[in-house]
């Protein structure tokens, strides 16, 4: 699996270095190079961009298998940060169609407001409503127990790439 992550902070480093470790590949987003250092001490590739300009983030989900938003603890002006759970999601979530994007994991609690992480979860359902993009929910608190949103982060990952059960007809 190669995956790609979009914010986290320190928690996306744990998951990059994490799922590293397994055997996979990251790709992991931070606006400035700045952050490469940390990103690149996990084993994860660097990608400069930032999730409010999507365009600077197209070319990052080249033969990327699942695309991570953990943006819910990003914090800035409200309008932005609003945005990066509705239209900038939303944008990102159009880009996906037709690439090898097999699911979504969207980081669904934080800091941000209920009504902000429901907007959220509502452009996840309509991009899966309107382009059949699977997706999963982070609700572990990313404040709290790091290990158990590993845990949940893992988990939902691996749902995604198992998908449906097929069972063929007997014959």
């Amino acid at each position: 699996m190669r995956a790609l992550l979009v914010g986290g902070g320190c928690r996306g480093l744990d998951l990059a270095r994490s799922l590293g470790a397994e055997g996979h590949a990251v790709r992991a987003v931070t606006r400035s190079e700045a952050g490469r250092p940390a990103i690149e001490r996990t084993g994860a590739e660097c990608w400069i961009g930032d999730p409010d300009r999507i365009g600077t983030l197209r070319y990052a989900l080249e033969n990327v298998t699942l695309l991570f938003w953990l943006l819910g603890t990003a914090s800035g002006a409200p309008e932005k940060v609003a945005a990066l759970h509705g239209s900038r999601l939303r944008m990102m979530l159009e880009k996906t169609t037709d690439t090898t994007v097999r699911g979504v994991v969207y980081e669904a609690t934080g800091t941000l407001s209920p009504d902000t992480h429901a907007q959220g979860v509502e452009e996840m359902r309509h991009a899966q409503r309107t382009n059949e993009i699977p997706f999963a929910l982070l609700r572990a608190d990313p404040r709290g127990d790091r290990s158990a949103w590993l845990a949940e982060a893992h988990a939902a990952a691996f749902g995604l790439l198992a998908g449906p059960r097929r069972v063929s007809a007997p014959g």
